[in-house]
């Protein structure tokens, strides 16, 4: 009897322990004095806006829910990459994410997140994200990704990194380059004329180092919290892409909070909005400033050929439906 005893007692253990677990109780309610623990996974680095941004929401949502939501920050791929965490929300095995236009593998309208020079300028993605089209996109994550966008974060134009200047799409001739997993890059790129591949962000600087690639595409923070200053000379402004990233939870992870907490995370949310443009308004530019005195060199190029090799891939890689968003952005200044 004590030997049945002392099982039943570890058991007991056992369960209190794993209601504690990443998610709290996934898919049911939040027991009442419980302490919901969640991960949030992302590719940036601590110095990172997103890192940044995401650390005072983490201090206001724990804040709001009085201690009862606890988030722990997984920078650098340290959950694994947007496709890995992305599944290990719907496993439970993670909480929140920071992701953009790789949602589009689950959520095909959001290709149209990052759909090179679909977008004019960063007032034109606004625009487009907090009005209608923002919202069928939101949706259709919601429910083909099983995932809800908390805040979000408008990016800087991806550009071109190189080890020699590249001006216009004749110099793309032999060029490997690395791109995200977004079909539509892929296509884009290859109708420009180089050779994209498709590789983990925290693996290009050793592919770069190491001649597997020749360079990358990315927005200037990623450029510097990458350290591509080491190993490549050249920010290339094509300004391809302006776009913007969601931070998003898990739905079964934000149904099986209270209505008090569901709201404590929403407010946090919204001020943690307020807080990320501001920090971008005041770190972008002192970004660039300080990847050319790490001895980057930033180079004029011909953006209408850009724009003239990619547009017919773009426009024959996208279906029926994607097209008509994409014309609906094209028309929406």
């Amino acid at each position: 009897m004590k030997k049945i005893s002392l099982l039943s007692a570890i058991l007991a253990v056992m369960l209190l322990l794993g209601a504690c677990s990443s998610g709290g109780d996934v898919g049911g309610n939040a027991q009442e004095g419980e302490v919901i623990k969640w991960k949030l996974g992302h590719l940036a680095d601590e110095n990172h806006i997103w890192h940044k941004t995401a650390t005072e929401f983490a201090n206001l949502v724990k804040e709001k829910s009085e201690g009862q939501i606890e988030i722990t920050l997984y920078p650098n791929n340290s959950l694994g990459g947007e496709t890995d965490t992305i599944n290990a929300i719907q496993a439970g095995t993670a909480d929140l994410v920071v992701s953009g236009e790789t949602l589009q593998n689950w959520a095909p309208k959001a290709a149209l997140m990052a759909t090179p020079y679909a977008f004019k300028n960063l007032e034109h993605v606004k625009t487009v994200v907090e009005g209608e089209i923002g919202d069928e996109i939101e949706e259709e994550i919601k429910e083909k990704a099983q995932l809800t966008s908390l805040y979000y974060h408008t990016r800087a134009p991806r550009n071109l990194t190189s080890s020699e200047p590249i001006k216009s799409p004749e110099d793309l001739e032999g060029f490997s380059m690395r791109v995200p997993n977004v079909p539509l890059f892929l296509d884009a790129w290859e109708a420009a004329g180089a050779k994209p591949q498709v590789m983990d962000f925290n693996e290009v600087f050793t592919g770069i180092q190491q001649g597997v690639i020749d360079g990358q595409e990315n927005p200037v923070d990623l450029i510097q919290s990458g350290g591509l200053y080491e190993v490549q000379d050249y920010v290339n402004k094509t300004e391809h892409v302006y776009s913007w990233i969601y931070i998003l939870v898990g739905n079964k992870q934000l149904e099986s909070l209270t209505d008090e907490q569901r709201e404590a995370v929403f407010e946090a949310a919204q001020e943690a909005q307020a807080f990320g443009e501001k920090l971008y308004d005041e770190e972008i530019g002192a970004i660039e400033n300080e990847l050319k005195e790490e001895g980057m060199e930033f180079v004029e190029v011909d953006q209408d050929a850009f724009r003239e090799a990619m547009t017919p891939a773009i426009q024959s890689s996208l279906s029926e439906e994607q097209f008509e968003l994409y014309e609906r952005i094209l028309g929406s200044e």
